[in-house]
């Protein structure tokens, strides 16, 4: 039996993968055409009486007794006149009232929160999104920022980062210190409630324009740029969702020293949990030089594990989850983000849970992934109300110190 005779393999040339990338660029364009036909924007879900009454936490009789007072948004008949419909900014109008006791006090500001990991493929961007989706259908104002250069988070609002981004709608120009406040590059999205200043490929410069800064300007803190950058629209938001690079970056280091608390998705799985060993080992080691020897610290009110991807069938899982119970302790959230048909669909339709308005497939897996996402944006709401009242408290302390 002879060999079979083998080719020399074929050089690469830098042409070829710029030819490559046009194709694949192409196809992206291709893929969100169809997907969000026919406008090629993604558009928010439409909601009808039953789903309005459950995010009220109220009786269908209820909301529509309420209705006839006049204050708040009636919406309006479907074309077949079988159901009254209404859209995100109308539902947003209802929970606000309905839960005006819950939302940001006087005296707070926004709370600011990463979503971060070493890894891919772990459901980061998926949890930022629809930690920001969530919290705005509870009532809150949203700003979510994209600082990883692949914009999976802003493709996720249905915005090309190759084509449709440039610098300026990116943090690009605050690293390169052109701009001091973030203002400059938000946007408003297709998701009532919810701006978002966008990534692109540019944003790769920050990881050269920061260290850069950092040995020419003399005080410079390159891991603060963020921090500053938003304090100019803190008290325009009720949260501020980073999404972060899946690598201990400069933009990465910036989004957490911003932030007031951490939420770390993490698959119940063994190199998963290998990788954020590594991350949270490598965090301390940087913090340590960055802050620990120049006297400085940082204090993070809160720190979450999320269980993500989580495969029923996988028996080692189990495992690992004790695992993580046993390292992880009390920052591990009570709840699971089950890996279901539901979010492979959404996500292969540039979406979440909360874009659907209608699942084609089983109900009950789609409420099982549903619940799950509602029960993660609460505990993340809770913890995010209890910062709000330690702002109070510091605020009016300060006002009786006469400061």
């Amino acid at each position: 039996m002879t060999s079979p005779t083998l080719k020399p393999p074929q050089a690469i040339s830098l042409t070829q993968i710029a030819e490559q990338a046009e194709r694949a660029e192409a196809m992206m364009g291709q893929i969100r055409a169809a997907m969000l036909a026919p406008t090629a924007r993604k558009a928010a879900p439409i909601f009808n009486l039953s789903q309005l009454a459950a995010l009220l936490g109220a009786e269908k009789g209820s909301v529509s007794h309420r209705m006839g007072r006049g204050d708040l948004p009636t919406g309006r008949l479907n074309e077949a006149g079988s159901r009254r419909e209404f859209t995100l900014a109308e539902v947003r109008a209802w929970v606000r009232e309905y839960r005006k006791d819950r939302l940001r006090p006087a005296g707070a500001e926004a709370v600011t929160v990463s979503v971060g990991n070493f890894k891919g493929g772990v459901g980061k961007t998926t949890t930022a999104m629809t930690l920001a989706q969530g919290l705005s259908l509870l009532g809150h104002r949203v700003l979510v920022i994209d600082t990883d250069p692949q914009g999976s988070l802003t493709t996720l609002f249905g915005i090309l980062p190759d084509t449709e981004v440039d610098e300026r709608q990116t943090i690009l120009p605050l690293a390169m210190g052109s701009e001091t406040s973030i203002r400059y590059a938000i946007q408003p999205t297709y998701w009532d409630g919810i701006d978002l200043v966008a990534a692109a490929p540019v944003l790769f410069g920050a990881e050269f324009a920061l260290p850069a800064r950092q040995t020419q300007e003399p005080g410079f803190e390159f891991w603060n740029v963020l921090h500053y950058g938003v304090d100019d629209v803190r008290a325009e938001y009720d949260a501020i969702v980073i999404d972060t690079p899946p690598a201990l970056s400069y933009t990465t280091i910036n989004a957490f020293m911003a932030s007031n608390g951490i939420v770390m998705p993490l698959p119940p799985n063994a190199l998963d949990f290998a990788s954020a060993s590594q991350f949270w080992s490598l965090f301390s080691d940087l913090t340590t030089e960055l802050l620990s020897r120049r006297g400085l610290d940082k204090d993070f009110d809160f720190i979450s594990i999320l269980l993500s991807r989580v495969d029923s069938s996988d028996a080692t899982g189990a495992i690992v989850r004790q695992w993580i119970q046993s390292t992880y302790t009390d920052k591990v959230l009570p709840v699971e983000i089950p890996k279901t048909a539901v979010t492979a669909t959404t996500s292969a339709e540039f979406g979440t849970v909360y874009d659907v308005s209608k699942y084609d497939g089983s109900a009950k897996t789609f409420k099982r992934a549903r619940d799950a996402y509602d029960q993660f944006v609460s505990h993340i709401e809770t913890s995010i109300q209890a910062v709000w009242r330690k702002q109070v408290q510091a605020s009016t302390m300060n006002r009786k110190a006469g400061r």
